[in-house]
């Protein structure tokens, strides 16, 4: 970014090598090159990558400069972000796979992966990340809709060995169920949701979880509704240490991505708020 924004992460560019459907709503797209042998994933599960998509009719300089272009060129210009989780990242071959959730033409990046063919250019900065299954917890508690999907698979390929681990993921029906390589004795356990609202499926299965005891190492993502529901599930009513819970809204009904950005940060303070009456609430007794 600029002086207007501060300092912007160099942009990786990219190309496109290959696409696979997965799963009726999620394609993979893989993308490497040379232009990616300086990239590193990290020690993160969840590592994920800023996409920058170009506007259409707009002119960027060459090489592609997420901080030139801001400096020279109106906001309404400057390329659409996407955040997405790098599913794997190969160090040896240089190919980093993304997975997309598409819903026909909703969106700019469900649209773009289904699109998108062999040979063409992407740019993308990063990554960044923040959970990683703890090898000390006792026991791991995942629970995601499809947007998470690809952060879940990848934390439970890191997960210790004879490692004790509750894996819920919400899909639409059983032909969006993945193979998913998991440690021995770890299951993933399906949801199908069907007509109900995203994430209730969700809420009901680790509601009604008979917690292992011991300390836990949590991992709540998707959809913001459920995920403000669980995360007063696991904080205030099951009295999980907040350090022990990774917890985000990666989206929201009704709102697009850059909607959502506006106000996410007041939905986050309004969960902080929650948590905060709930504890005076509790000590008044």
């Amino acid at each position: 970014m600029t002086g207007r924004q501060g300092r912007q992460t160099p942009a990786f560019e990219a190309e496109v090598i290959r696409t696979e459907w997965i799963a009726p709503h999620m394609i993979r797209v893989v993308i490497g090159g040379q232009g990616v042998a300086a990239f590193k994933s990290g020690r993160y599960a969840d590592p994920f990558i800023k996409l920058l998509f170009p506007r259409e009719g707009i002119e960027y300089p060459h090489p592609f400069d997420p901080g030139r272009i801001q400096d020279e060129l109106p906001p309404e210009q400057w390329p659409v972000p996407r955040i997405y989780t790098v599913r794997s990242w190969d160090a040896a071959l240089c190919e980093l796979a993304v997975d997309f959730v598409v819903h026909g033409d909703e969106g700019v990046a469900g649209p773009w992966a289904a699109a998108v063919r062999p040979g063409e250019t992407v740019w993308f900065a990063g990554p960044g990340g923040s959970y990683s299954p703890d090898p000390t917890a006792d026991w791991h508690l995942l629970a995601g809709d499809a947007s998470a999907l690809p952060a879940m698979a990848s934390a439970l390929e890191r997960m210790p060995a004879g490692a004790l681990v509750h894996a819920f993921v919400e899909v639409a029906g059983p032909e969006d169920e993945q193979d998913v390589a998991t440690p021995d004795g770890v299951g993933v356990t399906w949801l199908h949701r069907g007509d109900r609202r995203v994430g209730a499926a969700l809420v009901a299965a680790v509601s009604a979880l008979d917690f292992p005891a011991g300390d836990v190492c949590a991992f709540v993502h998707g959809e913001a509704g459920f995920v403000r529901e669980l995360r007063r599930h696991l904080l205030l009513e099951r009295g999980v240490p907040r350090e022990r819970v990774s917890i985000s809204g990666y989206w929201r009904l009704g709102h697009n991505d850059e909607t959502w950005r506006v106000v996410k940060r007041d939905w986050i303070a309004g969960m902080e708020a929650d948590e905060e009456e709930e504890t005076a609430s509790e000590s008044d007794r």
